[in-house]
């Protein structure tokens, strides 16, 4: 006898919807009829003179052979007809009989089902399992009218529920699943069945009358078919292989598939569930397993013989269908369809398998929604949803989920709102709308404003905890993410996104540690349940360990999906250089940027082998990680309209056979060895980030403007003939001087980043070596402006323009203390955006529903995600002082955009540093060190690039 703790869970039903309780009761008698009705939205701004906006709304009149109701408007169809059948049901008194069935209730419903299906009124519907019937009828022998038990349970999703609710293992077993339906046909006096082979038929003949409709309908296809598939060796030391499926017409398929397994009918074949999109027939086969001292067929005993049954499970199948595969398996799509009597077929190539398999990666999902498997990446930040391309983090989230037999993820939203105005609502993905969450906050704090003090400012954001289950309900992870959010919206893709990235860490080491995975999970603010997660996730590690073993002497180490083209590190790549005219505008961290591109695969002796990928528009933004790292540093050297290669050496093959159309012909045919990957790139456009468009937009100069033009003033009234910019990036504020009249004849730049600098080389080498300016030499230095290197001691004049809060705090602190008191400019220039000033920057994008443009307290973003802080004037101005006391400069504080005497301030302010010693006094002798790399040197007479 079982123990009770093992004995199987009761599926619960979903709660039936009104529309779903009016069909049970009215089958198609309901009659919904939807009426579009037009409405007239009035103007927010009735003194301007714009045009009322029309918006289209829905009406729905349901008619029943007793009652007819109409709804009110929606802005949806099915909103409607939910609404009326709502209405119909309250009116009429209908009570649903949604009741949890016992599983013994589940048993007699699925005697009747599966009795039902035999019937001649069941042959007259368009069920899919007609057309089994229709070609076992045609069969001759013994084998007349037969069924295989395996096609009633893959073919009729009622029979599988059943089955579920009796016993929740049948999830993933389908040995289980047929062994029920074999014991409900069994108790039924209407059917057939054998001890021996497992199918089913009729009790008593059909009528005449149902034979010839079958004939009637016969399907107009005839002669025979190739369809390709695939064949999924159980040896994991063997390699899928593309195979043809011959099949007659006037024949059953399944007979086909019997012979490629080695079956001596089509009653031997299992059939998992769909794989893939739920619209297809893309199934697996698989012979019924033969195991030394079987029973006479498949009982409830079964479960017991797994441990013998492992020795033939399928590793890779099972993990792509989610259910025990026993032995070599046939991958096809082929199979009867509802409203239709002909053979649905589709071929299954090598391709096929892999984007299947890749599909079911974290990060697999968004490459082939991208349609961009060897340059997209899942990228490490959401930064708007304007800038997100592909789908969201939530619904990625929830497709991985899916993928892997998982609940849907359950997304608790925290609603803060001081002084101690708190709400958490819990969702999963499926019923989640941004406007529940407003209506039920806004109730909320209507009600605790009747309490509070209505003069208070009020601050509110929100935080989202998201949970990841089992399919019964065990807990595997829980992300509480402790950043909160303007928008209810943002915490939900910003805590999906976290956990779609530690799930995308974890896929890349699959041998991880139990104790290491808790503490990995610890790191990313996740909590993981390794028991349950172990239980889930298993047939990973089998798989990647044993199937993804491919081997070429150029090719990378390919261990799992994940691990293609994982290029995190700055990787230094040789590309061609640029075709086109430099159009001086060039990507930059933040910006949109529109490229094509195509990736071939080559030949050491140049030989073009195959294209493996092409798109004619990708747009992704810069800096998020979206694409791989050799791509992003090639097109960061180039400008709109240029084009240049580059080359990579092979990812995983797995990778290039999901990505090519042709993979058949390359596994077969095509050696990998001595190949590498060509990518042509063009920049087709570069849309600038939101933080520089505002800036253009509302500031006439823009700021960038007024910022050089601050420094020109400052470099002219010092006299001063030597500037050093540290922070140079991609030489802008050197570039900008240049075409200003100044006492400068010295200019150096540094920056941290090779590829900015090797941009503003190319820059200013082009302007100097054409202009005639009083510039003598400029130099440009690969180096952290937190180390100090003596070639720059003493300079005239320092600049940091827009830079330290692009570092951390404590290197803002390093920073201020080596400028003056190691580097000792006379004058050091420092500007920093003016965090008090987003309100109105921020005001002035167009907000969405979820904000109030008139709530000032309302927490703002930073202008650029790639900022680490943003100060306040009193914070900027209380470092400022703090620096020029400790090391002998005054200081005097100013800015640009707006104005320092109204509120806010200025949008960018600046702190001039000047130091307190005569200007021939020098600072303390330091020795020399040149801890910097020179990139670039040029003077009047002659120029040179480093090497």
């Amino acid at each position: 006898m079982k123990n009770q703790a093992t004995q199987p869970v009761a599926i619960k039903r979903p709660e039936l919807t009104p529309k779903a309780l009016i069909h049970q009761k009215y089958g198609s008698k309901a009659c919904y009829k939807i009426e579009e009705v037009q409405q007239y939205v009035d103007n927010a701004c009735p003194g301007l003179a714009i045009p009322q906006q029309v918006r289209y709304m829905y009406r729905c009149s349901l008619d029943l052979p007793d009652l007819s109701v109409t709804s009110d408007t929606f802005t949806k169809k099915k909103e409607a007809e939910q609404s009326a059948a709502k209405i119909a049901i309250e009116k009429l008194g209908i009570q649903s009989t949604t009741n949890d069935p016992t599983p013994q209730e589940a048993m007699d419903e699925l005697v009747a089902r599966i009795s039902g299906l035999f019937t001649n009124e069941f042959l007259s519907s368009s069920h899919p399992l007609t057309g089994h019937i229709r070609v076992a009828l045609k069969k001759m022998g013994a084998c007349f009218g037969r069924i295989p038990i395996s096609v009633i349970a893959a073919s009729d999703v009622k029979v599988c529920n059943l089955c579920r609710v009796i016993n929740p293992d049948v999830e993933s077993d389908p040995l289980l699943l047929i062994s029920l339906v074999r014991k409900a046909a069994k108790m039924s006096d209407s059917l057939v069945t054998s001890d021996k082979e497992p199918w089913i038929s009729r009790q008593g003949a059909y009528s005449a009358e149902v034979l010839q409709l079958l004939a009637d309908c016969e399907s107009c296809q005839t002669g025979c078919v190739d369809i390709g598939a695939l064949l999924i060796p159980c040896s994991t030391e063997k390699h899928p292989e593309s195979l043809s499926l011959n099949i007659d017409n006037n024949y059953y398929y399944l007979d086909a598939i019997a012979q490629v397994l080695g079956g001596a009918d089509s009653s031997q074949i299992l059939i998992s569930r769909t794989v893939g999109k739920a619209s297809s027939e893309m199934k697996l086969y698989f012979h019924v397993p033969k195991v030394s001292n079987w029973p006479a067929y498949l009982l409830s005993e079964v479960e017991g013989k797994n441990g013998s049954l492992n020795l033939m499970l399928n590793k890779r199948a099972s993990y792509l269908s989610g259910q025990r595969i026993y032995g070599d398996a046939v991958l096809a799509n082929v199979g009867y369809t509802w409203k239709s009597s002909d053979l649905f077929y589709e071929d299954v190539s090598l391709c096929t398998y892999y984007r299947l398999l890749l599909n079911k990666v974290p990060d697999g999902h968004y490459k082939l929604s991208r349609e961009a498997l060897l340059i997209a990446e899942l990228p490490t930040r959401y930064t708007s949803r304007m800038n997100w391309k592909g789908p969201s983090p939530r619904d990625l989230l929830c497709t991985f989920c899916r993928q892997h037999r998982l609940c849907e993820p359950l997304f608790n939203v925290k609603f803060l709102d001081s002084p101690g105005k708190f709400s958490e609502l819990s969702r999963t993905c499926k019923n989640w709308k941004p406007s529940m969450l407003e209506e039920e906050i806004e109730k909320a704090n209507t009600e605790a404003d009747h309490v509070s003090n209505r003069d208070e400012e009020r601050v509110s954001s929100f935080q989202c905890e998201v949970k990841i289950l089992s399919r019964r309900g065990d807990p595997i992870l829980v992300c509480s993410v402790e950043d909160a959010f303007r928008k209810e919206v943002d915490s939900i893709q910003n805590a999906a996104l976290k956990v779609l990235l530690w799930f995308n860490e974890y896929f890349k080491q699959l041998n991880m540690p139990i104790g290491k995975l808790c503490l990995f999970g610890e790191a990313h603010q996740i909590n993981v349940d390794p028991v349950h997660f172990l239980k889930e996730f298993v047939n990973p590690l089998s798989l990647y360990d044993a199937n993804i073993n491919f081997s070429s002497r150029n090719c990378t180490s390919s261990r799992s999906l994940c691990n293609a083209l994982d290029r995190e590190q700055e990787t230094e790549i040789i590309f061609s250089n640029p075709e086109g005219a430099d159009s001086g505008v060039f990507p930059s961290p933040g910006s949109l940027t529109c490229i094509s591109y195509v990736v071939a695969l080559v030949k050491n002796n140049g030989h073009l082998e195959e294209i493996l990928e092409s798109n004619d528009e990708f747009e992704f933004e810069i800096g998020t990680g979206s694409v791989i790292s050799q791509l992003e540093a090639c097109i960061t050297q180039l400008s709109t309209n240029q084009s240049a290669k580059f080359i990579t050496g092979l990812p995983p093959k797995d990778l290039i056979l999901a990505a090519s159309t042709k993979s058949d012909i390359l596994l077969s045919q095509l050696s990998l060895d001595k190949c590498f990957l060509e990518y042509t790139v063009k920049i087709l456009r570069v849309t600038e980030p939101l933080e520089d468009r505002l800036e253009q937009a509302l500031f006439s100069p823009p700021l960038s403007k007024q910022r050089v033009d601050f420094a020109v003033q400052q470099i002219n009234e010092n006299h001063a003939a030597s500037l050093v910019d540290f922070g140079c990036g991609s030489g802008s504020l050197l570039d900008s001087l240049l075409e200003h009249s100044t006492s400068l004849e010295k200019i150096v730049g540094v920056d941290i980043s090779v590829k900015g600098l090797t941009r503003a080389a190319k820059i200013l080498h082009t302007k100097l070596s054409v202009k005639s300016s009083k510039i003598q030499s400029a130099v440009l230095y690969d180096g952290s402006i937190t180390d100090f290197d003596s070639r720059l001691h003493g300079f005239d004049i320092g600049s940091c323009l827009e830079v330290i809060e692009h570092m951390e705090e404590h290197q803002a602190h390093l920073f201020g203390d080596a400028v003056l008191s190691l580097f000792c400019p006379q004058v050091l220039i420092v500007s920093t955006p003016n965090y008090e000033y987003n309100t109105i920057l921020q005001r002035s994008s167009l907000p969405s529903r979820e904000e109030d443009p008139e709530d000032k307290s309302v927490p703002c973003k930073f202008r650029n995600f790639d900022h680490k802080f943003e100060w306040t004037r009193g914070q900027f101005e209380h470092w400022a002082r703090n620096l020029a006391s400790r090391h002998n400069y005054s200081v005097m504080f100013s800015g640009v955009g707006g104005s320092g005497d109204v509120e806010p301030g200025f949008a960018s302010q600046i702190a001039v540093f000047r130091k307190q010693v005569h200007r021939d006094e020098k600072c303390i002798k330091m020795e020399s060190c040149h801890p910097y790399n020179i990139v670039w040197e040029w003077s009047n007479k002659n120029s040179s690039v480093a090497t």
